[in-house]
């Protein structure tokens, strides 16, 4: 009942009618402008901005006493690359050489990275590097769930700041945090999967590929998945 009468008071209000409830006739008038209205766009950020909040966040992270890995830090490990990414990679956590530089992948697992990545006519500067943990694990120890979900406030502003077009995720513990599953990596390949909106991908992370090669053209296969569907996505775009 409600209903039809305001829809009958908003039909009186667009035909003049002023004999109406002043109140009733402003808010029906109000109701039908919001429903024609133009809807306003989201404002894109630019790069710089991103950079500037990027850095912002990175300082946070390196204040970041939330669990018991800053204790035995080195450095914190918030990610690096071109803040107006399309393309993010995900890993899991900083190892050694991470933790001593503050980068993240330079070790000889970052070092395969670049190779794969040069593979696919990326170069390391097109996209951007991070990990669910911003700082390294005790001997590479797979994280703690407390410790993924004391980072992961840290890694969604980051993809929020970033708005990547195609996330990949580099190995199982990456993804199965963002996917929140226990389901096998082998299980998660050559699907397409969504997180907060945006297409995702999984694939086995480089440390995985040194200790075992035969992995290598998995992950060659996957790479191939990803820009095929980061091309698609700049097709509907267009």
């Amino acid at each position: 009942m409600r209903n039809e009468v305001k829809n009958y008071l908003r039909y009186l209000a667009d035909m003049g009618e002023k004999d109406l409830p002043v109140g009733e006739i402003e808010a029906a008038q109000r109701e039908k402008q919001a429903q024609t209205a133009p809807k306003k766009r989201t404002q894109k950020v630019s790069a710089g901005d991103k950079g500037r909040l990027l850095g912002e966040l990175a300082e946070q992270i390196a204040r970041c006493t939330k669990c018991e890995l800053h204790r035995t830090r080195t450095n914190t490990v918030p990610g690096a690359g071109n803040p107006d990414a399309d393309i993010m990679f995900i890993g899991e956590a900083p190892g050694a050489d991470e933790d001593a530089t503050g980068i993240p992948f330079v070790g000889r697992a970052g070092k395969l990275l670049d190779k794969f990545l040069a593979a696919i006519d990326i170069d390391r500067d097109e996209v951007f590097i991070a990990n669910v943990l911003k700082c390294r694990p005790p001997n590479n120890r797979d994280p703690l769930p407390s410790e993924e979900a004391a980072c992961m406030p840290y890694l969604l502003r980051q993809i929020e700041i970033i708005q990547p077009k195609i996330i990949c995720c580099l190995g199982r513990v990456a993804a199965q945090a963002l996917l929140k599953t226990k389901a096998p990596l082998s299980k998660m390949r050559g699907q397409m999967f969504s997180f907060h909106s945006i297409p995702m991908i999984v694939t086995y992370h480089p440390a995985a590929v040194l200790r075992n090669d035969r992995l290598k053209r998995f992950v060659m296969d996957d790479l191939r998945f990803l820009m095929s569907k980061y091309e698609e996505i700049l097709e509907g775009e267009g």
